[in-house]
């Protein structure tokens, strides 16, 4: 029997700054963490714009991670809402969101992050779900190539009109999208830690990934977004914290590095502070990652 190495099983990484060149900074970051596996924006997160992108960097970021073996991810800008009421806001939300998976495409990423977006103007969450998937499935129809990037959903902290906070949020919203076979899952632990699953608690990792698999099905989770939290279970806020130094603790993501339902899956952190403050939350994982299983 092959055996995995612990990096092959979850490998370890963060959100890196690209501004100054996707392979030129971001990579240089990373390295800089001795990260594993590493996440970017190809836009402004807070805006509508859809640049084109560099192609000498898009050659050499893919070439980079592919040299030292970096699954790569991309966060679409937070505006993207498919759900909104507002039609100009749906509009640009698919215009984004098609940007971000070609632009993943172009540089190798192997998922887009986006969150799942709310019901605004009063409207129902059938009614907002209805039309999420009406604009989302011709985008995920767009993907027929073998290295296209997966669409993965962040269910957020619950806050306002939340179309997906709690893990059995992701039922509705994987059936809007007729369960596409490129949709993943991407899990942050401060948001769903904030939208009520108590990860501190004995067995909230067990619990809460068990439901998860249930809800999603088997090998929906790819990607984890590996977060303390500064609020406390159920609070509705995201608050991110580091490792270890937040509500959540040590113990829930060693627990999480063990869990059978995250085998294969990369965790990326989003955490505060700068690059020493990153490496040493990436460092600590590592130490849980290692660490044997409470006996």
């Amino acid at each position: 029997m092959t055996s995995v190495s612990a990096r092959d099983r979850n490998p370890l990484g963060g959100h890196v700054p690209v501004a100054g060149g996707l392979a030129a900074r971001g990579l240089s970051y990373a390295a800089g963490l001795a990260a594993e596996t590493l996440q970017v924006f190809v836009a402004n997160p807070r805006g509508w714009a859809t640049p084109p992108g560099d192609p000498a960097q898009d050659e050499a970021f893919r070439a980079g991670c592919a040299q030292a073996g970096l699954p790569a991810y991309v966060h679409a800008p937070y505006l993207i809402n498919p759900g909104s009421a507002d039609p100009v806001t749906a509009e640009r939300s698919v215009r984004s969101l098609r940007h971000s998976l070609r632009r993943a495409r172009a540089i190798g990423a192997r998922g887009v992050v986006v969150h799942t977006g709310s019901a605004t103007g009063g409207r129902s969450r059938e009614s907002a779900l209805a039309q999420t998937g009406e604009l989302l499935l011709p985008l995920l129809d767009e993907l027929t190539h073998e290295d296209d990037p997966y669409l993965l959903l962040e269910p957020t902290a619950g806050q306002g009109a939340s179309l997906c906070s709690r893990v059995a949020d992701l039922g509705p919203y994987l059936a809007a999208l007729r369960h596409h076979p490129r949709v993943g899952i991407c899990l942050d632990t401060a948001h769903v830690f904030a939208a009520g699953h108590d990860l501190a608690a004995p067995d909230g990792v067990a619990a809460t990934l068990e439901e998860l698999v249930e809800v999603a099905g088997p090998g929906r989770l790819r990607l984890i977004h590996a977060n303390d939290s500064k609020a406390p279970a159920g609070s509705r806020r995201d608050r991110h914290e580091n490792i270890g130094a937040g509500h959540i603790g040590q113990a829930a993501f060693a627990a999480l590095l063990r869990h059978p339902a995250t085998a294969g899956v990369p965790l990326i952190i989003e955490t505060p502070g700068g690059p020493e403050g990153h490496a040493a939350d990436v460092a600590r994982l590592k130490e849980l990652r290692s660490a044997p299983a409470p006996g």
